[in-house]
């Protein structure tokens, strides 16, 4: 006997009674806007970089090594970036939709966009006075090198050290994740890791290398009045040739039960622990 013979519902109304579940459940609801489709954006000019964010791009402006060419700000973010005075370059009010079409739509320019140069190259024989730096052997992702930047920033390091290779160069995303740490922290580029260790031990640095098999705690590692922090790339930590090259390797003991720190993370914790030993 089928279910009509019996009166019941018929085969189809256990989906009815699914839209109507449905339509009961997202009455009132705000409709779902399709996502945008992602626009990669244009190429900036060679030998320039395009930095985006507020905060990055007031921190640029007030740089005197940048060499500064355009700024593209829509008027809300030109009241937001107080200029004081004449900007420093000719500026263009612009309506966001320039700016996805330059940058792309998955940038968080915040209205605002500026055309400048790369800052001037540095070298390791320009450190001053600094007693803390950070090294990063082959940290890749800019998004972490960003963040480090703003450790950085955060506990006044003298430089931050990284490979020339299998390092991200100067370029929006990173200074945007630094939200303006890249023009206050000089960043110097080596292209040999082990020799530049070498040279800031002969400058009177203490160089430690974080591991997570380091056979001392950092804080019982630190020893020297002028300190160098060496991190490791994202997954395989230090190369060996670095190991075998700082004068001594330190953990970070942690209490919890994940043992392992993103390597932004891991900077910040060790740069805490070195500026209260330096400060002792």
């Amino acid at each position: 006997m089928s279910d009509n013979d019996t009166g019941g519902t018929p085969k189809d109304s256990h989906y009815a009674r699914l839209r109507r579940a449905h339509r009961e459940k997202t009455r009132g609801a705000p409709p779902v806007r399709p996502r945008r489709p992602s626009h990669p954006g244009r190429p900036a000019p060679a030998d320039r970089v395009r930095l985006y964010g507020i905060h990055t791009v007031q921190a640029a402006l007030a740089n005197p090594e940048r060499r500064l060419h355009r700024l593209l700000a829509t008027r809300n973010a030109v009241n937001r970036l107080e200029l004081a005075g004449e900007p420093p370059c000719p500026l263009e009010i612009v309506e966001p939709k320039l700016l996805d079409q330059e940058l792309g739509t998955d940038a968080v320019h915040q209205g605002v966009m500026l055309e400048a140069d790369p800052l001037p190259a540095r070298r390791l024989d320009s450190l001053a006075e600094a007693n803390l730096l950070l090294v990063l052997d082959q940290v890749t992702d800019p998004h972490n090198v960003g963040a480090i930047l703003r450790s950085a920033a955060a506990f006044d390091v003298g430089a931050l050290i990284t490979t020339t290779r299998h390092s991200p160069q100067e370029s929006g995303v990173l200074a945007k994740s630094a939200s303006g740490a890249l023009e206050v922290v000089p960043h110097i580029e080596v292209v040999n890791l082990a020799d530049a260790l070498g040279e800031l031990a002969s400058l009177g640095y203490q160089t430690v290398g974080l591991d997570s098999e380091g056979p001392q705690p950092l804080e019982a590692a630190l020893a020297g009045r002028k300190v160098a922090l060496i991190l490791g790339s994202e997954g395989k930590g230090l190369r060996q040739k670095t190991r075998d090259t700082v004068a001594s390797l330190a953990r970070l003991d942690v209490p919890g039960r994940i043992k392992s720190l993103n390597v932004s993370n891991a900077a910040a914790v060790a740069l805490y622990a070195a500026r209260w030993h330096l400060a002792r």
